[in-house]
């Protein structure tokens, strides 16, 4: 079971980065872009069609891991109908009739498609109520939950940035409760997400747009109704409300203060919680680590409370119900601090800018892969006690090659170079997983030091790093596959323990790779050199 969320997870991840910066493209031409104005609180127009890249990653990850039932067919044509509405409203601003009827169509296409509807109610959890009132139920929840995460989709990364918080939340549950049908479902999510936000953290590249953020917020309802339902699991489905959070509570807020002053809950504002946030004086990055904060506390709220029974859940859910309708009204009434300043009650827009296009996260992180990755790489090879024959004779066969590719042209040596990297450092990692790194602690502690060391590294050289940025091949993804199931295939004899973190750890060393690769171009050559060596130390050791 872990090896296929893992492999799930890379797969929608590896997908959703892969179609991004085509979508770019497509949105230009079409003019399918969030254009500045209004509420909107960009300067600039932004492609807002990122949410097809990870509704496909994520869906065809789900598609291709996940059991072929009725169950998953229903979530991911659900799933195909409300990105199809959505997209169409981020190319035409449909009106809100036929938004609802979209979400309408993908609701129904789960409840009577998939059989996943409400059984029980909180307060009612040994009485099974009749099919048609918890369908109803289960409809207005879905249609609610999708309406509630668009609307909170207002500032770079916040909506994408909840929505995993939330899927981690409603995982985590799973595997508690060891419920494998909404973790193979949420794990492809999480791992598209992630693809997504790299390029949705502020300043953004790319928007969700209707489609992703009605996508989110579809899929965290219908994974909330198959955990909490009483007739699946051990959870209330009162704990649903702690687990969609922040979304609720900013529907229901706004919509009270909507209401309060007289105006159409249906009509657009600056009334949510992020413009409060931002209307109080914090920078972008300081309202959406706020929020962040917020979602993360009810989350933790919602596993303390998971074994509770609904008379405790409820009334405490209603309580911040209440506090929080307060706060939107006297906001609404002037009644709260307004500062205009917007200069962050801890580091300025403008402070915050410099640090970021600093030296310390714009070259270091680069120049530190460049010179750890390969003496660690080099060191490495003098660890393995034993290597097995077939990998030693594999790897005199690659060595030969690579020596060859390298005397190629420049065009062609990087491809040689590449493979030598990949398919050296997976069998070397594998021969030292179960040799002297396993049995010497102190060794093994500053291996997985390194590593995680060298993965923060990698995301800041992602993040931040403009000249090291890189776009994934069919290569790379061939790669990565062969990496990932060399211990599973048959021959392998060895128990390489712990396989996701093996296989992190790879990963990680597969961005590192591409990373130089891209930002240092003329020193192909001396990666190629570090590959053969790589290959020679595991040949030659079956020699002697």
């Amino acid at each position: 079971m872990l090896n296929e969320l893992f492999f799930s997870s890379m797969t929608a991840l590896l997908v959703c980065m892969a179609l991004i910066p085509f979508l770019r493209i497509v949105a230009e031409r079409f003019q399918i872009m969030d254009q500045p104005g209004g509420r909107k609180v960009h300067a600039h127009a932004v492609p807002r069609i990122g949410g097809i890249a990870f509704a496909v990653g994520a869906c065809a990850s789900i598609a291709w891991w996940g059991p072929k039932d009725t169950t998953t067919f229903s979530v991911l044509l659900g799933c195909g109908i409300i990105v199809v509405f959505g997209v169409w409203d981020d190319r035409v601003d449909l009106g809100y009739r036929t938004k609802v009827v979209g979400q309408l169509c993908a609701a129904l296409t789960v409840v009577l498609g998939g059989d996943i509807w409400f059984t029980t109610l909180p307060f009612l959890p040994d009485v099974e109520v009749p099919a048609w009132i918890g369908m109803l139920v289960t409809v207005v929840f879905l249609i609610g939950v999708s309406n509630a995460v668009n609307l909170t989709d207002g500032l770079d990364g916040l909506a994408g940035g909840l929505s995993f918080l939330t899927l981690s939340g409603i995982a985590y549950l799973a595997y508690l409760s060891g419920d494998s049908t909404v973790l193979v479902l949420a794990v492809p999510f999480l791992g598209a997400i992630l693809g997504f936000l790299r390029y949705n953290t502020y300043p953004a590249r790319i928007f969700m747009g209707d489609g992703g953020s009605q996508l989110l917020g579809f899929m965290m309802g219908v994974l909330a109704v198959l955990l909490t339902d009483s007739s699946r699991g051990p959870f209330s489905p009162s704990l649903a409300l702690f687990l969609l959070g922040l979304p609720f509570l900013d529907t229901l807020g706004v919509t009270a203060q909507r209401l309060a002053e007289g105006r159409s809950p249906f009509v657009g504002d600056r009334a949510h919680i992020h413009h409060k946030l931002l209307k109080v004086g914090l920078t972008h990055y300081e309202a959406v680590t706020v929020i962040y904060l917020i979602q993360a506390g009810m989350l933790g709220v919602a596993y303390m409370l998971r074994w509770q029974s609904d008379k405790l859940i409820v009334p405490l859910y209603l309580t911040l119900v209440f506090l929080v309708l307060m706060l939107f009204i006297a906001a609404g009434r002037g009644l709260l601090p307004s500062p205009t300043s917007g200069a962050g009650y801890v580091l300025s827009n403008a402070t915050i800018v410099r640090f970021v296009n600093g030296p310390w996260l714009t070259d270091l992180p680069i120049q530190f892969l460049a010179v750890t990755v390969p003496l660690f790489l080099i060191a490495l090879v003098f660890l393995p006690s034993t290597v097995p024959t077939d990998v030693g004779y594999v790897s005199i066969g690659l060595f030969a090659v690579v020596l060859i590719g390298l005397s190629c042209s420049s065009q062609v040596a990087p491809y040689f170079v590449r493979g030598g990297l990949y398919v050296g450092t997976t069998f070397l990692l594998y021969v030292c997983e179960g040799s002297r790194i396993g049995a010497v602690s102190a060794v093994a502690m500053a291996h997985n030091v390194f590593f995680v060391i060298a993965a923060i590294m990698v995301l800041l050289s992602l993040r931040f790093n403009q000249e090291s940025r890189f776009q994934t091949t069919p290569l790379d993804y061939l790669m990565v596959f062969m990496a990932v199931t060399l211990p599973l295939l048959p021959e392998v004899s060895a128990d390489v323990s712990h396989l996701g973190v093996f296989a992190a750890k790879l990963v990680v060393l597969f961005f590192s790779f591409e990373l130089l690769l891209h930002a240092f171009s003329t020193r192909v050559r001396q990666l190629g050199l570090v590959s053969l060596w790589i290959l020679f130390g595991l040949g030659i050791r079956i020699l002697l």
